[in-house]
């Protein structure tokens, strides 16, 4: 197995709730290595790279653009993590997209409060606290557009030296 790299944002909402280092801490307590991180605030133009235009065509164009507004509604904190199967596991841990739908143990369904349905009867955005690549395609798009080669660090960890024998 090689490692591989994904993006994590927590968005506006996990921001201003303070739950930066909870979300951090189950990433790290399952062996993943952050190797990038910043907090930024998401511009307009900027929010349309990131929620690309195949959104639209996957689930309309209103739920691109609240992803667009959402996304720029506060700070966001971005983050690569690195390790065996770093994108499967990054989302057994973020749970489902919808937070009533995640289970616990996840941080959506640890953290995030609003439905689906309750979202959009109220016409509100379902604010569920964070985004990770859904998949190695995702993730080699997302990584470069978010970080550049000089914002990325390379370190060892105990996982990395139990992982791959490094471990003496």
């Amino acid at each position: 197995m090689e490692k591989e790299r994904t993006l994590v944002l927590v968005k506006p909402d996990g921001v201003v709730r303070n739950l930066i280092g909870k979300i951090i801490t189950r990433f790290e307590d399952a062996g993943l290595k952050i190797i990038g991180m910043k907090m930024v605030w998401v511009n307009e133009n900027f929010a349309k790279k990131h929620y690309r235009e195949d959104i639209a065509t996957k689930h309309g164009e209103k739920v691109r653009n609240d992803l667009i507004k959402y996304i720029g509604e506060g700070p966001v904190v971005a983050m690569v993590l690195e390790g065996v199967d770093a994108i499967k596991v990054t989302r057994k841990i973020v749970g489902s997209t919808y937070p009533n739908d995640a289970q616990p143990g996840t941080i959506r369904g640890d953290f995030a409060h609003i439905s689906k349905d309750y979202a959009n009867s109220k016409e509100l955005s379902v604010k569920n606290l964070i985004h990770a690549s859904g998949n190695e395609e995702d993730a080699k798009i997302e990584v470069p557009l978010w970080f550049n080669k000089d914002e990325m660090h390379s370190y060892k960890t105990v996982h990395d030296m139990v992982c791959f024998g490094e471990f003496k």
